[in-house]
């Protein structure tokens, strides 16, 4: 089977557990929870930075998308459960109030702001470097308002188009543009504030 064939077997599997889902099926809903309980996760750890937080709030996040299963109207599944998983997560920041933590336990990709990460270099000290830098990167996300952690997340380290991310938030494009405008400005703004946190190699 090519890879267009298995592309449009995947996506008529999913129709059908969908389908099936919504007219009750748990264990087809279970077999949707597998597919994108890994990326649920990520985004919510990511915007509310900790761990029993996220996995209670995709718990929930799973238990609203089974109820309203029904209510699915076509388009992106994907978009539509991390929809409900960013609303979820707001919901706690504004019900908590809480306090972020300086930890991630993912890697933010962005070849904008964080190039050596692909670097493939089997160099002891050059990894040591790239743990360093990625350690203030985590640091420097993790600073983020919540807002800008979720685009910044969906956008630069799930690939989401902007029109997926303005979906899935419920903002404009040129909301969603800003808020990952000021978030990659604020994370480079806190490297270059550091200089002497960066690796010898980094610094200016």
């Amino acid at each position: 089977m090519d890879m267009h064939n298995a592309r449009n077997a995947s996506q008529i599997d999913e129709a059908a557990l969908i389908a099936q889902a919504a007219a009750g099926d748990l264990d087809a809903f279970n077999q949707l929870v597998l597919l994108y309980q890994n990326l649920a996760y990520s985004v919510a750890y990511r915007t509310l930075q900790d761990e029993a937080t996220a996995a209670d709030a995709v718990q929930e996040s799973f238990i609203k998308a089974f109820r309203s299963i029904a209510t699915f109207q076509g388009g992106s599944f994907k978009s539509w459960i991390i929809r409900i998983v960013a609303n979820t997560c707001y919901d706690l920041l504004r019900s908590r109030q809480r306090k972020v933590t300086d930890s991630l336990d993912d890697l933010v990709e962005q070849e904008e702001y964080s190039p050596h990460l692909e670097d493939g270099s089997a160099d002891p000290h050059a990894y040591v470097e790239r743990m360093e830098l990625t350690e203030l990167i985590e640091r420097s996300f993790a600073e983020l308002p919540p807002d800008q952690r979720l685009v910044l997340t969906l956008c630069d380290v799930h690939g989401y188009s902007y029109e997926e991310i303005a979906e899935i938030t419920g903002t404009p494009i040129g909301t969603v543009k800003s808020r990952l405008n000021r978030a990659r400005t604020r994370v480079r703004d806190f490297l270059l504030r550091r200089p002497e946190l960066l690796p010898s190699s980094f610094r200016p």
